[in-house]
């Protein structure tokens, strides 16, 4: 009696079970999300964090995708060499290694897209790469890496704390080594991007026209409208000091947002400036949902890592050179 009791107890559950865990039932029963407006709503907290790189490594060239069963092979071979004893022989060679896990937050899982793990982030070019640059790029950009400590001026956006390091405040919005999180607020007028990182805020206006060429912001002039239900934003009137893979004043970038289940957002960008690439140049990778919450990035320029860095070099300037 005992045993039949349990039995029955356990055939419910049995009967539930395909239809709880089928990925076919899922995407049948999720319905889009719809504004007041009625378009797609993208609000909430999204992040873009991966262990897919921007360009597609050397040992996986002619792999755009992998097999679930290699993408997991590759995650743990990353995870386990990016979390191996690194100690230098020196101490500078400690410092260089000192990140490790406990300091990032850039996940531990390929991109993967309708289930398939990608293995760059750039899908065109088809070979993963960014294509070349321009003959002019190359002149404007010689010299472009100098460590320069004569000015605050000449230090990186991202030290001063002007502007996320890696793109992350985009546009095109890159997964970069932690704070990869994105909140998004949306009115019929325009849409909030708040990146995590830095504490950028971009602001999307809806239906409007680009700013004039002569004005120059941070982030671009980004301009939206609706496709049907994907969000595309157009963004142009970069400010030469952003200067993103060593892009010029013409930068344009079309951003597409699809919101393809009730935890991810398609994103897909094209980078167009022909007075540095070749030819333009597209990313696409998902945004997932995640509880965050946002944190505050607690940087600011003015830290007290300027005077450090540039009283630093202004010391080493009086000491003998050494041989």
């Amino acid at each position: 009696m005992r045993f039949f009791t349990s039995l029955l107890m356990l055939l419910p559950v049995v009967a539930q079970t395909p239809v709880v865990n089928s990925a076919a039932s899922v995407k049948k029963t999720w319905t889009l999300p719809r504004t007041p407006d009625d378009h797609p709503d993208l609000q909430g907290i999204w992040t873009n964090a991966t262990i897919t790189t921007m360009e597609r490594p050397a040992d996986l060239k002619d792999k755009p995708t992998l097999l679930e069963k290699d993408a997991v092979a590759y995650e743990t071979r990353v995870d386990t060499a990016f979390n191996a004893d690194r100690h230098g022989a020196t101490p500078e060679q400690d410092r260089d290694q000192a990140y490790n896990r406990l300091f990032l937050d850039r996940g531990d899982k390929l991109a993967r897209v309708d289930g398939v793990a990608r293995t760059s982030l750039i899908v065109d070019p088809p070979d993963g790469h960014l294509p070349a640059l321009t003959d002019e790029a190359k002149k404007r950009n010689a010299g472009r890496f100098r460590n320069s400590y004569d000015s605050v001026k000449d230090r990186p956006l991202g030290e001063r704390c002007l502007l996320g390091f890696g793109s992350t405040s985009g546009p095109p919005m890159l997964p970069v080594l932690y704070n990869n999180n994105y909140q998004i607020v949306q009115t019929p007028g325009a849409i909030m991007i708040l990146v995590e990182m830095v504490h950028d805020v971009r602001i999307v206006r809806m239906d409007a026209q680009h700013l004039p060429s002569t004005i120059h912001k941070w982030m671009g002039d980004s301009i939206g409208h609706w496709e049907g239900d994907t969000l595309v934003v157009d963004t142009a009137n970069f400010t030469e000091k952003t200067r993103f893979r060593g892009s010029s004043g013409n930068l344009h970038i079309v951003e597409r947002f699809k919101r393809t289940d009730g935890d991810t957002i398609l994103y897909r960008a094209t980078v167009d400036d022909p007075t540095t690439f070749t030819t333009p140049w597209t990313l696409e990778y998902p945004f997932l949902a995640t509880p965050g919450p946002i944190f505050e990035y607690a940087c600011h320029e003015g830290n007290y890592a300027m005077p450090d860095i540039l009283g630093g070099a202004r010391q080493m300037e009086k000491e003998p050179t050494k041989q």
